[in-house]
This record gives structure tokens, sequence and C-alpha cells, in this order.
């Protein structure tokens, strides 16, 4: 902790209705952004209001400390990371503050997520007009500092097209109100003696000194997003609209009033398939002559990573042929014959002119979605393809020219990275000649770090060639920032330094980005982090580096931050707190993992903070791009914690729960009665700190070995059915059902009960206990040959993951891994086989199901084997939720400390889903904490969908 942290914590202390940290994991955390580039922070402040604010940057300017304004932490270029003070808007300042319909405007706090106005605005037929791939966690405030602006550009422009005004905290914590005005307002204005006054009293003359290079010192080509917008206060005095893309350099907004624009009814697509990139960009001049909306490129190494990803494996299944690359053409409006006739006008001018091998046509949502969720996550995708420290990095891929030029410009581009042996994917939006084309590059090794800045000047001077910008969506940064003088000239940039000087005399706000900025080889994330000390794992981290690099793959995109769709990562969706998703914990375990002696750093209980609120839903490890598989993680560090301050009673309750399962099962009804009587819950809450508000299981004494007894084996086994630790003793009737279902197809059955999968056991970090467990049971079933099947998502596909991480190399493990299959399968092919008959008339027909998933079936295999096994109940019309994860997660919601976080999880989507459903609805979940948390959060039965095949049988 530096020698300035103390008078700066006083300095807040007692002051501001918001939080502040200090500490180093805080200030690790918020060191980073999604850029190459890292800064420790001196601490980070997390405002409520205005005042929050303005009290944040006197303190900082009486301490000398630099402020860094930051939103989702989204930033490619370095603008959000810096030495002094972090305000992270994200957190608090996230609200929605007017929206009116008629005049089509909107006043937002600077934290407003971008789906969350549009969602908000939508009921209105309304939306904000740029639409980032990020669209999901980029803030409404990180949106005006970048200029961003997104696919649909070319119809909407950038922000800066849709700012009104903007109130802002000024460098010397004075408050503005920044808008257009008239020459009478900016005289009135101009006569305070306050720092906004001098704004208006000296800019005029700053523009009016400088005309001749404001005329011809800018980049030719529109779509910009670098240095000081001289050019647009040129036009008109509008201050909201100059310090648009100033990256907090110039002001710190607090909250902004926008435009909308409305949605279009319509939207469809034509996706042209191209056997080469060059080939797919030399096809943009046709798709422009048909005035689209968008044109958007996506090349093979994006192609090929989204099929390794069951998130993105529907796309996979509507491409024609094996494409080197494929052009997204969208058309908007609100007639669709109109929108048809356009799909239809570029089909016939690309065949007119050979221009790719097959256009498919996506008109409606259900055929659009794989398309588009690949698209927007092009990103990540291209991250995922990181090994080790080799990156596609962010330091040319902002470029744009005019389409015109764009296919010459994109060959001469690849000629510049061919002469340097780099490697790289190409993505972007052609529409308006920006490629995001990210050279893959290792800043551990001072080589590379040589030959990024050469391509880098190679690629400024080709951009210049053209007419092009260097930065036309994601800013300057750190990035590009340093070649501001040689591409604005000697004279723009110095007005530019007097506006900077002008706004923040004593350098207080977020320095060294747009002007006076280092050297873009200062600074690198990797060059700086520390290498790795060895230390011995009990579990196998299938990547180069180890437990360290497997956490340091998170490349800080931010997509755990979403909130609207998918299940990473619920506890963040909870407490929106940067330390609770998946990225804060990622980079908090890379820290722990740098020190000294990290096998010591990961007992820390700051650490151990940090890491207690992750549910291990896993939906990371299919979520996250980098799939960083934050539930592995954390229960290696959790068996660290306990090596050092040993293992708490209530993780070896739940790590024992086969055996207190089976005890229950055995002395059922007696062991029941706990459950019901509250005196004697409140003391299994002080005592082993299980919620007293949370129902027990109820333990069945006719459990599922007990029914299997008496029953007649029907001949060889050809399935084995897993008895898992809970279908087994508290929902045998569901293991049932399963067995009759598949003797019924032919099959006969045989039940495993040859122990625990350890899953339990590994979720609390006992993973020494769980890999015994496994190992038992792995002997137990290593001798056959037959499909082993369950019910219990989490126990089953143990087998397929945690499993083979505790006996990596283990033959006996990986031949059981491979004979792991979804009994929703079997039964699907015996239904489609004419094997099992299903009643046309049952009670089901004519009723709506809804399915919800559970979270680690979504991470291993996802849920299409259970949705088409429903989909085979007659008359029956099957949804499935897109609701995240339920919040429970196995003991999660049975930790008294736990469980007001538990509900707020089920609260954000699952609960308010199902409270929508009217009572005929069916409801059907696949995990048993699913379901018990369905019934105790939303007060309904949830049938596992087993049940409901069995139910219609005939």
């Amino acid at each position: 902790m530096t020698a300035l942290v103390p008078d700066l914590a006083a300095l807040l202390e007692g002051k501001i209705e918001g939080d502040a940290r200090f500490d180093d994991y805080t200030r690790h955390l918020f060191s980073r952004d999604a850029s190459m580039y890292s800064i420790m922070p001196v601490g980070v402040v997390f405002p409520r209001t205005t005042e929050d604010v303005v009290v944040a940057v006197r303190a900082a300017a009486v301490a000398s400390v630099p402020v860094v304004p930051r939103g989702a932490g989204t930033s490619l270029a370095g603008q959000t990371v810096g030495p002094g003070l972090v305000l992270d808007f994200s957190q608090y300042m996230n609200r929605i503050l007017d929206l009116d319909p008629v005049a089509r405007t909107a006043r937002v706090e600077a934290g407003v997520v971008q789906d969350q106005l549009n969602q908000a605005a939508a009921p209105h037929g309304l939306m904000f007009g740029p639409d980032t791939s990020t669209s999901n966690r980029a803030t409404i405030g990180g949106m005006i500092g970048n200029n961003s602006a997104g696919s649909g550009s070319l119809t909407y422009g950038m922000t800066i097209d849709h700012v009104r005004a903007l109130e802002v905290v000024l460098s010397d914590g004075s408050t503005a109100r920044l808008e257009p005005v008239d020459e009478n307002e900016r005289s009135r204005r101009a006569r305070a003696s306050t720092l906004e006054g001098q704004l208006y009293r000296q800019l005029p003359g700053l523009v009016r000194e400088n005309a001749d290079a404001i005329a011809t010192g800018f980049p030719k080509f529109w779509r910009r997003a670098c240095g000081y917008r001289l050019d647009r206060l040129a036009e008109e005095f509008d201050l909201a609209k100059f310090v648009v893309g100033s990256e907090g350099t110039l002001v710190v907004v607090t909250h902004a009033e926008v435009d909308l624009v409305g949605k279009p009814r319509r939207t469809v697509y034509a996706v042209g398939h191209f056997t080469t990139t060059a080939g797919a960009i030399a096809a943009t001049t046709d798709a422009l002559s048909c005035e689209p909306a968008q044109v958007e490129l996506m090349d093979r190494t994006i192609l090929d990573l989204s099929r390794q990803k069951i998130e993105y494996a529907g796309l996979g299944d509507i491409l024609h042929g094996d494409p080197d690359a494929l052009l997204f053409v969208s058309f908007s409006g609100d007639d669709e014959d109109e929108l048809i006739a356009k799909l239809d006008q570029l089909t016939d001018l690309w065949e007119r002119n050979s221009h790719g091998y097959h256009t498919l046509r996506a008109v409606t949502p259900q055929q659009q979605t794989a398309l588009l969720k690949v698209r927007k996550s092009s990103l990540g995708l291209l991250m995922a393809a990181s090994e080790g420290t080799k990156r596609p990095l962010a330091f040319i891929e902002d470029t744009a020219v005019d389409p015109a030029h764009l296919a010459e410009y994109t060959t001469r581009f690849k000629e510049i990275l061919d002469s340097h042996e780099l490697t790289a994917g190409f993505y972007g939006h052609c529409s308006v000649g920006c490629l995001h084309i990210r050279p893959f590059v290792d800043l551990a090794v001072p080589s590379e770090v040589n030959k990024m800045r050469a391509v880098a000047e190679q690629i400024k001077n080709l951009v210049a060639e053209y007419g092009g910008v260097n930065s036309s969506e994601h800013g300057d940064g750190l990035a590009r920032s340093e070649f501001n003088r040689e591409i604005f000239g000697d004279e723009l940039y110095e007005a530019m330094r007097s506006v900077k000087h002008l706004f923040d005399p004593g350098n207080v706000l977020n320095p060294g980005k747009i002007v006076d900025a280092p050297p873009m080889t200062d600074n690198l994330r990797d060059s700086a982090l520390a290498p790795a000390k060895p230390f011995e794992t009990r579990l196998k981290f299938e990547v180069v580096g180890g437990m360290r690099d497997a956490a340091d793959r998170c490349m800080n995109i931010g997509l755990c931050r979403k909130s609207t769709t998918g299940a990473m990562c619920p506890s963040y969706i909870a407490t929106k707190q940067e330390e609770h998703a998946t990225r804060g914990r990622a980079n908090a375990l890379v820290k722990a993992l740098s020190e000294p002696d990290p096998k010591a750093a990961l007992g820390d209980e700051r650490l151990h903070e940090i890491l207690d609120l992750c549910l291990m839903c896993k939906a990371c490890k299919s979520e996250c791009p980098m799939s960083v598989d934050m539930a592995t993680l954390k229960a290696e560090t959790l068996s660290h914690h306990h090596d050092r301050h040993g293992i708490p009673l209530r993780s070896r309750i739940f790590g024992s729960i086969r055996a207190l399962n089976r005890l229950g099962s055995a002395t059922a009804p007696l062991s029941n009665v706990p459950g019901r009587i509250k005196f004697l819950r409140r003391i299994m809450q002080r005592t082993a700190g299980i919620a007293a508000e949370r129902p027990l299981p109820v333990f069945r004494r006719r459990n599922l070995v007990r029914w299997n007894r008496e029953r007649r084996p029907t001949g060889p086994a050809q399935v084995t059915f897993l008895a898992d630790s809970f279908t087994t003793y508290t929902e045998p009737h569901i293991g049932q059902a399963a067995i009759e279902l598949l003797e019924r197809a032919g099959f006969a059955v045989e039940l495993a009960t040859g122990g625990c999968c350890g899953r339990s056991s590994f979720s609390k970090g006992l993973i020494d206990d769980a890999k015994a467990k496994a190992g038992k049971l792995i002997a137990s079933l290593a001798d056959g040959d037959t499909p082993i099947v369950g019910c219990e998502p989490s126990c089953l596909f143990t087998l397929k993951d945690e499993t083979l991480a505790m006996m990596p190399g283990d033959a006996r493990a990986q031949s059981v891994a491979d004979r792991v299959k979804q009994v929703e399968e079997l039964l699907t092919e015996a239904i489609d086989a004419g094997k099992l008959n299903l009643r046309e008339d049952s009670w089901l027909a004519g009723r709506k199901v809804v399915y919800h998933g559970h979270c680690h079936q979504k991470a291993e295999v996802g849920t299409a084997a259970t949705m088409a096994l429903l989909r085979r109940i007659p008359g029956a019309r099957i949804v499935e939720l897109d609701a995240g994860c339920c919040g429970m997660a196995g003991s999660f919601g049975f930790e008294a400390e736990h469980y007001d976080t538990s509900m707020a999880v089920g609260s954000d989507r699952l609960f308010p889903a199902l409270a929508a459903e009217g009572e005929d609805t069916v409801v059907a979940a696949t995990g048993v904490s699913c379901r018990q948390q369905i019934f105790h959060g939303a007060n309904r039965d949830a049938w596992h969908p087993i049940e409901l095949i069995r139910e219609v049988m005939r």
C-alpha cells in the first residue's frame, strides 16, 4: 500500500455515501481492463451520488492523486487503468432516472448498461442507437468516454451523435451541466468566475486561433474516436458533444441525457458464405449498394473457435459447407415485404457478380439466434485461442478506411502481418471500413514487444495513406495516444494539449491518455507479471502454466458482468460487485498465485472473501469465451485454505452428504422431524450454519436401492444407472421412473450403488476425500462397457469433468467418462424407434411446459437432449427458460450466510419468470437443487422431465 493511501482514505472517510477500498486485492482487480495494460491504482471509490464524485475528485486533488473514471472496464486500449483513484460507476450509479417516449430521450446515471436502457425503451418502440457487441455490460458513461459506435453505425452513427446533455464533475470538484448553447447563453456562462466559466471564455478563442489546423488536421474519414473533437466544437458550441470520446481526461460524467431512436420492428439477415476472407470483403460494395443497416465480417478463425464451444454450437447446424468467412448483411425496417425484397436484391447481385458460394437467409428471430450469438461474441472467441501469454492483442484493431478501399487496404494490412510472421483473426464492420484485426503476440518476450511496436507504426502509416483513422471506435487510450502528434500534426496536437490544460490544469483527470501519453509499450500486463512460483496442486490444470495461467486466461472482456441472458455470473448479478464476477475472482487468484509463497497466499482471508460467493455453478466454463473454470479454481483454493486454517464442521457435514442421506433414509420418518421444528432448525443454524429459513430435503425410507432389490432383473445389463446421493435417498421416484422407462424401451438396467461421486466433497474443497470417493466409484464402474446414465446432472457429469481433474491420466476414469450419456438421449432414441409409445390424450396435451436447465448440465453438454425429449410429449408446448442460475447451487443455498444471496439470484430472473406463468403451466427442472429452490422461492412444484415422460406413457 502506498504512502498516499492513509491520507486519501482519511479524506474520504465518513464523507461519501458509497464505498472506498484501498486493500491490495481491490487495487489489483482494478489495475486491469480488457486491454493489454495493467497499472496499479491507489484505491477505488464506488460512488452512489454526484456529491460522492465531487468529494473523491477534491480528495484526489489534495492528495495529488489522479482520478480514473470507469464503467464496466471493457476498454480495449487501456483507457480505464491508471495510477490514481478509480471511480467505479457501475456498482451503484446505474439508475434510469427518466425516459420520455414522446421526446425520445432518457436521463441516466453513468453506470447504466446499454442493454438495460434498451430494455426500458423497448416497450415504447425505442432504443439507444449505438449498438456495441458489449451491450450487455457496457455502460452509457463508458460509451460516452469512448465515443462508442458498433455494428449499427452506418445507420445510427456514434455515441457523440446521440448525446443531448451531460452532468459532469470538473477537475476542481465543481459541477456543471454541458449542453448546446447559443452565443448569448455562452456569454452569460462565461461571466462566471469558475472553471466552467473559464471554459466558456477561452474555448471560442482557442477554436478561432486553430481554425486552419482544425479544418485540415483531422483524418478525413468520418468514423473517428480519436483526439479531442475540436472539429465538432467549431461547428456548434456544444460542450456535451465536445467531451464525448475524451476518455475521462476532461470531465467526469455522472449523468447523461441521450436521444433514443425508433426501434425497427423487423430485421432480416443475408449471410454470405465465402471461400476466402478477401472474397467476403470484396462483396461489401455490392452489399452497401442495397442500403443495409449493417455489414459484418467474421473469418475462419472465429468460426472454428465457435464450433468448440457448447454455447455457440447451434451455428454449425445452419451453415452450408465449410466457409472461410461469413458476411452478415442486415436490413431493418417496419415493412417485412420491403426487407425481403432487399434480401432478394442482394442475393441476386452476389450471384451475378460471383460473390460467395451460398447466401443463407435468416428472417425469423429463431433463425437469427445462433448467428447473432456468435457474431456478438467474436472478440471473446478470438481471445479463447490464446496460449499462455501469446494472445490476440488490441493495438491495431480499430483502424477504419473508406469501404471503397477496404479490400485493397486489408490485403496490404495482411502483407505487413505476414512480413512479421504474425497471424490474426479478422472480424468487424465492413459497412464502415472498420475491421478488428488482432495479431497473436507474446508480450512476455521482449522481441515480441519490439515487433508489436514496429507493426503499430507501419499500420498507422498505412491508415494515413488511405485517409483513414487509427482509432475508429475503441479510442486512443494507452495503445494509440502516443501517435496522436504525428496523426494530427504539431499545431492541432498542441491545440489539444491546450484543451487538456484548460479543462484540467492540475492534470488530475486520467492523465496519459490522448495527449502527453507514455510509449505504447509501457505498463504492459504480461511483461509486468512476475513469473509464477512452482507449487503442487491437487488438481490437474490443462493449460500452459498450471493454476495461475488457468486464472490468467481471463482477458477481462467482462462477459461475466452480463445480467440478462445465460447463467454467468450469478453472484455478480446479485451484488453488482466486480470481485463477485468471474473476472474479479480470476484476477484475485492471479495476484495470490504471483506471490512469493502462492500456497500460503491461497489461504488468505481476503481472497477467501472474494471467492466465497462463487456458487460453483460452472456457467463460466461454457459461457466465458476463455473457459475460465472458476468452480475448479475455487475447489483447489479451498483445499489450500483448509490446509492453513482447518476444515470447518459444516464443510465436513456437506462433504459427507451421501452417508447422511443414507442414514436419514434408514431412520425415516423420524429423521424428517428436525426439519419441521423451528426450535431445532435454529439450533442447526447456530451450531452448523444451516439456514433455518431453508426447507430440508425429505428422506424416503423406501429408497432407490431398496426398491431395486425388490424387483426382478431383466437380463444382462445394457445400461448402468448411477444411484446418485440425492435421487437415491430423497427422490427415489425419479430414479424409478427412469429405470422403468428404460426397461420399457427394452434395456436391461443395472443400478450402480458403488458410492458417492465425490461432488459434494469437491465443492467444499475436500479434494483428497473427493478423490478417494471418486476412485472407489470408478473402480466399481470400470469393468463394464454399458452406457452410464443418471438423473442428477451434478453427479453424472462429475464423472466427465471433476473426476478426470482429480485422476489425470487414469485410463479407468477416462473409460468411465467416455461411457457417460444422458438418460434423455436413450429415451428419445427409443421413442423415435417406436419402442416407447406416448399417449396423445395425456393430461399434458395442450399444456405449456417451461423447462429450467441445471447449470452443470448447461456447462458440460447443454440442454438440447432434455429439450428434445420434452418435445416428444404429444400436444405439449415446450419452452426453455433463459432465467439464469436458480441460486441454490447444492449446499450454497442451505448455508446461513449465503441464504440471502441465494434467494437474490433466484429472484433476479427465475422467480419472476415462473410468477408470470399461469397455474396450468407445468414446470420442469433436471436438478434437485433447482427443484428445491423453485418450490421454496416460487411456490411451484417442479417435475423432473423423466417424470413427465413417465406420465404420458401408454
